[in-house]
Parts: C-alpha cells; sequence; structure tokens
C-alpha cells in the first residue's frame, strides 16, 4: 500500500494548494524541531516553542491526512 499512499501524495502535491502549504509547514515544522532537538539543553523559551511546534505539526499532519482520505474517498473523474 506504501505505492498508493505515495501516488496519493505526489498527486494531492500537485493538485492541492491547500495541501501544498501544509507539507511545506510540516518540512519547516520538522526543521525547526531538529534544530532545537540537537542543542545540548534549550531555555525556557525554546521548550515552549518545541512543544508549540509540536502541537502545530501534528495538527498540519492530521488535516494534510484528512484531505488525503477525502480525495481517495472521492470518486475518480
Amino acid at each position: 500500500m506504501p505505492q498508493r499512499q505515495d501516488f496519493l501524495r505526489e498527486s494531492l502535491l500537485a493538485q492541492n494548494e491547500e495541501y501544498r502549504v501544509l507539507d511545506r509547514q510540516h518540512h519547516d515544522f520538522e526543521a525547526r524541531l531538529s534544530a532545537l532537538t540537537g542543542k545540548a539543553a534549550l531555555n525556557d523559551d525554546e521548550q515552549l516553542e518545541e512543544t508549540t511546534l509540536k502541537k502545530k505539526k501534528l495538527q498540519v499532519k492530521d488535516r494534510m491526512e484528512a484531505i488525503a482520505r477525502q480525495a481517495s474517498a472521492a470518486p475518480h473523474a
């Protein structure tokens, strides 16, 4: 099934503006989280940022999955 999911993702990236924006946000959040994770210690502001980014990243991923479910359930034209 990964091939079907990959095809659906690529199709959504090509055809769905909201999905593209969400995908970019997800990658941006991941990059910032990686930068924070690479630090030896986080100050209070960075800890708050890390928690906030994790929540936002999850919200974005949930929305992307909802779009994918909707697209896969839609009749093909």
